[in-house]
């Protein structure tokens, strides 16, 4: 009778673990399903994704192609940008410089980098490790500090501190990269190596990610590596490689799916990968301890869709819930690029999806379908058709903001002076500076020594340029004339640049 026994309970074994294979088989042909459809769809040109659980890759896929030129297939070791997912890093750093007993969350910033400045002295005084990280700080974002800049991080940063006091400190929520830039600095700072390399050296090593790169120049030696692209009128439209090393530690780490499928079991591990503690647990935690309260209009669009009850962001993570369970994830987006990073703790469940094309927006529909999939055995939800309807891809080559100029175009119109007029060099305090040259019967506008613009007459004091630029955009710059009659100062993106006299 015992050994019936034995063999019942052995044959139920067996018949449930064939149920549970068959099961993550359909699952995962459910997911490349909408995933072929979704790629289709948003014309992405190469992407790739993984799923891990309870430790074990159960969905590993790589599609399409890294450059539509030469039709070169992604795979597993084709590097993509993890774009501001590299902020995880940088906050797992920091919790490796705490459980080494170098710094704690709650020492001020000035403690370890003595040369930090902001524009307000309070918040200067009172900001905190972990708030570097938590995008509360009070100040306003500064991006087009790297954007039309290549100055060092140093001088980035002592740039920085002229960007207002928008709200009191921890009152708020307003995405900042700059601050992840200060970041980076703490850890080089703190540990006497470089952010680049004591990433490599403590992370990327011990997790055998042996195809991530950090600097720019040394990912552009690797053959390997997607293009980057932009939706357009007749397809995909070849974009700039977007790599700014002074604000790296924003989002400049470039990685494969090979390699981020280690960090995704380091992650659903808790900070342990191949039973070596990377991060202790306690630390490990706190990372995803919610710090912020993040106002509906701050969060991403497919809230919509979820309908969550709560959103926050913690260390690099935002935050929410979907069906009773904790879901924590976070973007990258760098022009023409692609990433995004999801977990949901409870469950053991961890995402990652690339891809090479601006914004595509497929990636939030593969972790709710993940999710919903893996954890919940549902497939009820058509999460492309909703993400897609939802974001609703434009296929425009023209900014929307560009057109719009050149639609409401005043005819007939002509500069208040002649072009020399306008030539010289504008500056900005916290964005340095712009030369402006009068080249026959048009102007050209230098950002930096950096990005030049070929500008045509918009109307009256305003320019505009084609999209013959790095920016691959129209931007509309105007000039303002003093009480003198004379050109007193340029304006570009809301900014005021003064002419030099």
């Amino acid at each position: 009778m015992m050994n019936i026994d034995r063999l019942l309970i052995l044959a139920l074994i067996v018949i449930f673990g064939s149920h549970q294979l068959q099961s993550q088989n359909d699952h995962q042909k459910k997911l490349d399903q909408m995933i072929r459809q979704g790629i289709e769809d948003w014309n992405i040109p190469g992407f790739a994704v993984s799923v891990v659980h309870e430790g074990e890759t159960i969905f590993y896929e790589t599609y399409g192609v890294r450059n539509i030129a030469d039709k070169t297939p992604v795979d597993e070791h084709t590097l993509f940008t993890l774009g501001s997912t590299t902020k995880a890093m940088i906050a797992i750093g920091l919790g490796m410089l705490a459980d080494e007993g170098k710094l704690s969350w709650e020492d001020p910033v000035r403690k370890h980098l003595p040369s930090f400045r902001l524009s307000d002295p309070y918040i200067t005084e009172e900001a905190r490790i972990q708030d570097l990280l938590t995008h509360n700080l009070g100040i306003q974002p500064a991006d087009l500090l790297w954007i039309i800049d290549s100055v060092s991080t140093e001088k980035t940063i002592e740039r920085f501190q002229h960007a207002p006091k928008v709200y009191p400190v921890r009152g708020g929520f307003q995405y900042n990269n700059m601050m992840y830039a200060i970041a980076g600095e703490v850890i080089g700072s703190v540990s006497g190596s470089h952010w680049t390399e004591f990433l490599r050296e403590k992370l990327f090593i011990p997790l055998e990610m042996t195809d991530t790169k950090a600097v720019s120049a040394d990912i552009m030696k690797i053959e390997n590596r997607v293009t980057p692209y932009s939706p357009g009128k007749q397809g995909p439209v070849k974009d700039i490689y977007m790599l700014k090393d002074q604000v790296g530690a924003a989002g400049m780490i470039w990685s494969s799916i090979h390699d981020m499928t280690n960090y995704l079991k380091f992650l659903d591990q808790d900070g342990i990968y191949n039973g070596d503690t990377i991060v202790r647990s306690q630390t490990f935690d706190k990372l995803f301890e919610p710090q912020t309260i993040i106002p509906e209009k701050e969060f991403y669009p497919t809230r919509e869709l979820t309908n969550p009850n709560w959103t926050t962001y913690g260390l690099a993570w935002f935050q929410q819930d979907y069906k009773g369970l904790k879901v924590d994830y976070h973007t990258g987006s760098i022009t023409g690029l692609i990433a995004l990073a999801g977990l949901v703790r409870d469950k053991d469940l961890a995402v990652y999806v690339f891809g090479n094309m601006d914004h595509a927006e497929l990636r939030h529909a593969v972790l709710f379908k993940a999710i919903d999939l893996f954890v919940f055995d549902d497939d009820s939800t058509d999460w492309h058709k909703e993400i897609f309807a939802l974001y609703e891809p434009s296929g425009k080559e023209e900014s929307e903001f560009g057109d719009m100029l050149e639609k409401n175009r005043i005819e007939n119109s002509s500069p208040s002076l002649e072009l020399k007029a306008y030539e010289g060099i504008y500056v900005h305090k916290m964005y340095g500076e712009m030369r402006v040259d009068a080249v026959e019967d048009s102007l050209t506008i230098t950002s930096n020594d950096l990005y030049n613009f070929e500008m045509d007459h918009l109307h009256f004091n305003t320019f505009i340029s084609n999209k013959n630029n790095m920016l691959n955009n129209k931007v509309p710059f105007t000039f303002n004339l003093g009480d003198d009659g004379k050109v007193e100062t340029l304006r570009v993106y809301g900014l005021e640049f003064n002419k030099k006299r």
